[in-house]
């Protein structure tokens, strides 16, 4: 898939302005927080900045912020791929890329800090993935176990397992 369709696909899941009261991203349009929307704007955005926000700046923010500055780009295995884009859209680059590491690591391929940085041992450890379908049910279900974490953590998160685990069918 090109990174445009994986948008297409992200902006299809998260579809338009929400402000639900356990979300802890507050004001969310296209699936972009307002925090998320205040970084790209180098300002403090408004709630009406959130709800008028165009899919043109949510497509801008998810190419430049989740695909290309996390390296999802280097990724070669498009099912890895689009699982890590959407993850990292739900739960933040760095969660997704811990997932990454976690299960390069229990495959016997990654020996540096969990730390969320795609960096070059990463990237060396995706190198010498030779089972792609075991590395993509690893970091699904370390996202499965993410979400458990959230409710745990805080049960009012519970509102939303339905759409997660709906949302992680899609994989």
């Amino acid at each position: 898939m090109t990174v445009d369709e994986l948008i297409n696909a992200v902006l299809r899941r998260e579809g338009g302005y929400v402000n639900h009261p356990s979300d802890r991203g507050g004001p969310t349009n296209f699936g972009i927080t307002q925090a998320t929307l205040s970084d790209w704007l180098k300002r403090p955005a408004s709630v009406n900045d959130v709800s008028t926000m165009s899919e043109a700046t949510a497509r801008d923010i998810y190419r430049a912020n989740y695909f290309i500055k996390p390296g999802y780009d280097a990724i070669t295995d498009p099912a890895l791929q689009g699982l890590m884009f959407d993850f990292a859209v739900n739960s933040g680059p760095g969660a997704a890329t811990k997932a990454l590491q976690t299960a390069l690591q229990k495959m016997g391929l990654y020996t540096g800090a969990i730390d969320g940085g795609f960096g070059p041992l990463t990237r060396q450890a995706l190198r010498g993935v030779t089972n792609w379908p075991e590395l993509y049910f690893r970091v699904k279900c370390e996202r499965y176990e993410l979400y458990l974490r959230f409710i745990g953590r805080d049960p009012a998160q519970a509102v939303f397992a339905t759409g997660w685990a709906n949302r992680m069918d899609e994989f």
